[in-house]
């Protein structure tokens, strides 16, 4: 058994000489678990499978050109040495590179930002707008040297030769690209007279086509105030632009054709629209030509001389029918009348008193309608159609049935002569 008796300092410094002088750079697979970035910059997390756990640091000067964003239950490869933390004196694994596994670092980084932009709207074709019928200026963000430039121009000039061609020179790959291009949409977008911008390359390689895929490009595109056409690479490439921009070319080429119209065709629409609008105006002018000569007959003396005579006589026929009408009218209004006023001259009591009726009162001015309400003895006044008279009641028959006299309508209740002598 060995006397030398070591501090715990000096055992962890002896096995941290021992893990970092046998062990070189080691690749190491796993599943992140406990993913921690520090507001230092700095990653921790461990690497485990299903029967140990390793803790891994991953620097920030080392991580800051991660492509990617590791994630809790991502499986990964990573590349680094095998070293001790002291104050712990845990062994851990101090990464220098890190990659997903099965799948490129790039490819996971283009879907990762792809599913956040579209879960923050960025892709919505509700907020795309359409492109400007007849541009004045177009914008272009590319590499003044490559292709891409050169096929839009010649495009744009053959279909459009008046329209402005403004270019804003950018690098379309390498570090640094994709910041050049969001400045140069921002700029064209800031100058306010580019109509539309058109931004893009030629075909590649995804990371030769990477500047296009990131968030910064993604964000200026967004935000600029005037419609942005994208034109990255061949009809199958995709890029983070394409899904951002209000158009999707295939082709730098195709991207131009997008942005102006054909000059020929709209000159050939042009001369069809002038040939119509003059047929059309000629075929007015005649149509006007043949009006006026029909007002001209008819305004001739002759017509003229036999259409007042027919109003006037249209006059006088129309004045007949409404004296008729007049005459008529007051004939049967008057006849109305007349018969009202018989009317009510029969219904007047002065009228029935004349015609052989008379009417009692009582002494109390009451007139009598029946004989129940009288008594022997009782003074009456009698009213008659010429006169009146003052008598007395000797005798008041209530039984008596009313006195029927023929060729009379209704009943008069007045008693007979013979009635009277045979009550007594």
């Amino acid at each position: 058994m060995s006397s030398k008796v070591y501090t715990v300092s000096a055992l962890t410094n002896e096995i941290k000489f021992m893990f970092e002088s046998n062990f070189g750079p080691v690749w190491v697979e796993g599943e992140i678990s406990n993913f921690t970035h520090h507001s230092s910059g700095h990653m921790y997390f461990s690497l485990k499978d299903e029967a140990a756990t390793l803790r891994c640091v991953f620097f920030r000067q080392l991580n800051i050109r991660l492509r990617f964003k590791p994630e809790g239950g991502m499986k990964v490869l990573a590349l680094g040495e095998l070293t001790v933390y002291e104050p712990s004196g845990q062994y851990q694994l101090k990464v220098a590179e890190l990659r997903p596994y099965g799948m490129g670092d790039l490819q996971l980084a283009f879907e990762q930002l792809k599913a956040r932009l579209a879960a923050e709207g960025l892709f919505d074709q509700e907020r795309k707008r359409p492109l400007p019928a007849f541009p004045a200026v177009v914008g272009v963000v590319t590499s003044p040297t490559g292709a891409a430039v050169r096929d839009i121009i010649s495009v744009i000039s053959r279909r459009c030769p008046p329209v402005r061609i403004v270019l804003y020179p950018v690098r379309v790959q390498g570090e640094g690209a994709a910041e050049e291009i969001a400045r140069g949409i921002r700029a064209l977008g800031r100058w306010g007279q580019a109509e539309v911008i058109i931004t893009g390359r030629g075909g590649g390689s995804l990371e030769d086509l990477w500047a296009f895929n990131e968030e910064a490009v993604a964000r200026a595109i967004f935000e600029c105030p005037v419609p942005v056409i994208s034109a990255v690479g061949h009809e199958t490439d995709f890029t983070i632009a394409d899904f951002v921009a209000d158009l999707r070319a295939p082709t730098p080429s195709a991207a131009a054709e997008f942005a102006v119209p054909d000059a020929a065709e709209l000159s050939a629409a042009l001369t069809g629209l002038t040939a119509r609008l003059s047929r059309a105006g000629r075929d007015r002018l005649d149509s006007l030509w043949q009006t006026l000569d029909g007002l001209e007959r008819g305004l001739s003396p002759k017509r003229l001389l036999a259409r007042v005579a027919f109003l006037e006589q249209r006059q006088r026929n129309l004045a007949h029918r409404l004296r008729r009408s007049m005459l008529s009218g007051r004939t049967t209004a008057e006849a109305r009348w007349d018969g009202l006023l018989h009317r009510l001259s029969a219904l007047n009591p002065a009228s029935v008193l004349h015609r052989g009726f008379s009417l009692s009162r009582t002494a109390a001015g009451e007139i009598v309608r029946e004989a129940v309400r009288l008594a022997p003895g009782d003074a009456l006044e009698v009213i008659l159609g010429k006169g009146a008279l003052d008598c007395r009641v000797e005798a008041v028959y209530p039984e008596k049935a009313p006195l029927k006299l023929p060729g009379l309508p209704g009943e008069i209740s007045r008693l007979r002569p013979e009635d009277k002598r045979s009550e007594k």
